[in-house]
C-alpha cells in the first residue's frame, strides 16, 4: 500500500539515506507472525547467506587466530595487524549473526525483551563498521610495513616494528568509534502497533541523519574506504619498485628500466598476492561506497535484492583474511600447520590420559 521508498504500517519510515542496513533492506518482505517457511523468497536466500557467512567466517576467524597468535609470527607489526584482523573477523561474525537473526525474529513475532533490543539498536551496526573498518585499516597496515621492511633493509627494527604496531592498533579503534559516533547517536528503536490488531507489534531501528549529517557520514565512509587502499597499493608498488632498484646494483651492466621490466615480471609471479590482494578487496568493498552515495531510495520491488547483495558483499573481506595472507606465505603456513601439529598432539595425549 505504501508509495515507493517508504514503508511501516502507516508508511512514515523512508529507506533514502539508511545506509546499508538490514532493518530498511528487509523490511517491506518479512511476513509478521509467519514462520520461516512461509517468508518470501529474499527472506529465505537472506537466512542461508547468513548462515554460510557466519560458518565461513568463523572458520576463517579461527584459523587465522591459529595461525598468528605464535610468538614466531608476532616478532614483527605485521603479526600484530594479521592477529588483531583474526579477532576483528570473528567479532564481526559473531555480531553480523546476532543482528540478522534478532532482526528476524523480532519482524516474526513479538519482542519480549526490550532492554536487548534497544542495547542492539544502539550497538551492533555501529560495532559491525568499526570491525570492517578496522579490518581495511589493519590491512593496509600489513602492507606498509612490508614497503617499510624492504626499504629499511638490514635496519629495520623488529622490537620498535612491534612496539609501534601496538600504538597503532589503538590509535586506529579511537579514530574509527570517534569518527563513527554519531550512528549510535541518532539511531532510535521505534515500537509499532498495528490499529487493526493490538496484539501485532513491530519493531524498528531508525537512523535519522540531518542533510549535513548525511554529508559528514558519506565522506568518512569514503575516507575509511579510500585511504587503506590507496596504502595498500602504493605499499606494493613500493615494494616491487624497491627490489627492483636493488637487482639494478647487482647488475650494474644493465638499465634500470631492464631490470624493473624483468623486476615485475618476477614479482607479479611470485608476490602477484601483493597486487592482487589489495585490488580484490577494493573491489568487494566497493558496492558499499557506492550505494552509501546512490541518491536513489531503495524501491520495494526493484532495488532490495541490489542493496542485500551489497550488504553481503561487505563482509567478504572480512571472511578472507586466511586464505589472502596464510595460504600464500609459506613461513605463515609452516606456522599454522605447526600449530595444528601441536593441537594433534595435545587432543591425542588427553585422549590416551582418559583411557
Amino acid at each position: 500500500v505504501c508509495p515507493s521508498c517508504y514503508y511501516g504500517t502507516r508508511c512514515q519510515f523512508t529507506t533514502s539515506e539508511f545506509g546499508l542496513s538490514l532493518d530498511a533492506i528487509l523490511a517491506y518482505h518479512i511476513i509478521p507472525d509467519a514462520n520461516i517457511i512461509h517468508q518470501t523468497s529474499i527472506i529465505k536466500t537472506s537466512l542461508s547467506i547468513t548462515i554460510l557467512f557466519m560458518i565461513f567466517g568463523l572458520i576463517n576467524g579461527i584459523l587465522s587466530l591459529i595461525t598468528f597468535k605464535n610468538k614466531s609470527v608476532r616478532q614483527v607489526g605485521c603479526g600484530i595487524y594479521l592477529l588483531g584482523s583474526s579477532i576483528t573477523t570473528i567479532l564481526t561474525m559473531i555480531m553480523f549473526g546476532l543482528k540478522y537473526f534478532t532482526y528476524l525474529s523480532t519482524q516474526i513475532s513479538t519482542p519480549s525483551n526490550q532492554s536487548f533490543l534497544t542495547f542492539q539498536c544502539y550497538s551492533f551496526d555501529f560495532l559491525l563498521r568499526i570491525c570492517l573498518n578496522m579490518d581495511q585499516w589493519l590491512n593496509a597496515c600489513v602492507a606498509m610495513e612490508r614497503a617499510i621492511t624492504i626499504i629499511k633493509g638490514v635496519q629495520f627494527d623488529k622490537k620498535k616494528s612491534k612496539q609501534l604496531a601496538k600504538k597503532v592498533l589503538i590509535i586506529l579503534l579511537i579514530l574509527n568509534i570517534l569518527t563513527l559516533i554519531h550512528d549510535p547517536i541518532y539511531r532510535s528503536l521505534f515500537e509499532e502497533k498495528n490499529d487493526n490488531d493490538d496484539n501485532k507489534t513491530r519493531i524498528w531501528c531508525i537512523v535519522n541523519y540531518s542533510s549535513n549529517l548525511q554529508i559528514y557520514d558519506r565522506v568518512i565512509n569514503t575516507f575509511h574506504f579510500f585511504v587503506p587502499f590507496l596504502i595498500n597499493l602504493i605499499s606494493s608498488i613500493i615494494l616491487i619498485t624497491k627490489k627492483s632498484h636493488q637487482q639494478s646494483h647487482l647488475h650494474r651492466d644493465r638499465s634500470y628500466k631492464t631490470v624493473l621490466h624483468e623486476q615485475l615480471r618476477v614479482e607479479l609471479r611470485e608476490h602477484k598476492r601483493l597486487l592482487i590482494a589489495p585490488v580484490v578487496l577494493f573491489l568487494l568493498a566497493l558496492p558499499r561506497l557506492i550505494l552509501s552515495y546512490s541518491s536513489k531510495c531503495m524501491d520495494s520491488t526493484k532495488d532490495s535484492w541490489l542493496f542485500l547483495f551489497g550488504y553481503f558483499v561487505s563482509f567478504i573481506p572480512s571472511m578472507i583474511v586466511f586464505i589472502i595472507f596464510v595460504l600464500p606465505s609459506d613461513f605463515y603456513r609452516k606456522e599454522y600447520q605447526k600449530t595444528i601439529v601441536q593441537y594433534k598432539n595435545q587432543i591425542l595425549q588427553c585422549f590416551r590420559r582418559t583411557i
